[in-house]
């Protein structure tokens, strides 16, 4: 039997109020990805989404079995609209052109909106925030942005997946490196059938 599962992270972060609204609309379980305490379970069979959510899922499902058997999927397989504001989706936009196996920088994110935009510079903290704020972690990717001196900073899943996703796509890791201190980490949460 299916169940729809809500992983949360990082340490610390506890149950948000999208994924237990994301959960209780689903009826799934909601596990803390660093306790792996399990707060809901119930089966897919319960769930009261409407058919075309269940293809959706069952999509991403066979989507990212594929990215983690190696092969290439592309984003345009799956009907993505993340919610968030025009500057953020301006953002996730770019991170779904970033080719796999590739990486780009906060400021190469910045500097391409504020050509789009006709203005001198955008601040990379602000592309920062943006790409801390991406809902659908992996499919959208986020894990392909580092810092314009090879830094692994700002993976809200951790260094150690945004190393291990990197890795994982084959991308040149010479000049990237993990920083010592001061890391932003944010709310990640990730939906799958299991």
């Amino acid at each position: 039997m299916k169940k729809i599962i809500v992983i949360l992270g990082p340490t610390g972060v506890g149950k948000t109020k999208l994924s237990v609204e994301l959960a209780k609309r689903l009826n799934g379980e909601i596990i803390n990805a660093d306790s792996m305490q399990i707060y809901k379970k119930l089966d897919i069979g319960t769930a009261k989404i409407k058919e075309e959510e269940k293809e959706i899922l069952e999509k991403t499902k066979y989507w990212l079995d594929r990215y983690f058997k190696g092969e290439k999927p592309s984003i345009d397989e799956l009907d993505l609209s993340p919610l968030g504001s025009d500057f953020r989706k301006r953002v996730w936009k770019i991170l779904c052109e970033i080719p796999y196996g590739e990486v780009i920088t906060y400021k190469d994110i910045a500097d391409t909106i504020a050509k789009q935009k006709g203005l001198k510079k955008m601040s990379s903290q602000a592309v920062g925030g943006a790409v801390g704020h991406n809902p659908i972690s992996i499919i959208i990717p986020c894990h392909r942005v580092v810092g314009t001196n090879g830094s692994l900073t700002g993976y809200a899943g951790g260094i150690d997946k945004k190393v291990y996703l990197l890795k994982h796509e084959k991308v040149n890791m010479e000049k990237l490196f993990i920083p010592k201190k001061g890391t932003a980490l944010w709310v990640w949460i990730f939906v799958f059938i299991a």
